[in-house]
């Protein structure tokens, strides 16, 4: 099978934010559950701004897939255009970053994140 797309020099890397919700998410009381669904959405706000990335599409898995996720299948997703590999690596570290709540607990506690680096395929696209 011939490909017509190529890696470019300097061009984004395509770029499936997979993110996972573990076990400490359901055994936290509800208190705690709402801190950390309180977290989430400023921690990966304005993306671009922060990070030149580019977010092509967003998917949430969270109607049929319960409970914690450990691997594939992942609760939701980010696809985007990224800039290089620091600029994933950083992405990455809001779960290690970013504070859930008042008690210092990170969101690498409830959440897993994983990035799989690519490129754009060359069919399916339209």
């Amino acid at each position: 099978m011939s490909t017509t797309a190529q890696n470019t020099p300097g061009a984004p890397l395509r770029t499936l934010f997979c993110i996972g919700v573990t076990q400490e998410f359901f055994n936290a009381g509800d208190e705690e559950r709402d801190a950390v669904a309180a977290a989430v959405p400023p921690a990966f706000d304005r993306l671009a701004d922060r990070f030149g990335v580019r977010v092509l599409g967003t998917l949430d898995d969270d109607r049929l897939m319960v409970g914690a996720s450990t691997a594939w299948p992942w609760t939701s997703y980010i696809l985007a255009d990224v800039p290089d590999l620091d600029t994933v690596s950083r992405v990455c570290g809001i779960v290690r970053d970013t504070e859930a709540g008042d008690g210092g607990v990170r969101l690498w506690r409830y959440l897993r994140i994983e990035a799989r680096v690519g490129r754009p395929l060359f069919f399916g696209a339209e």
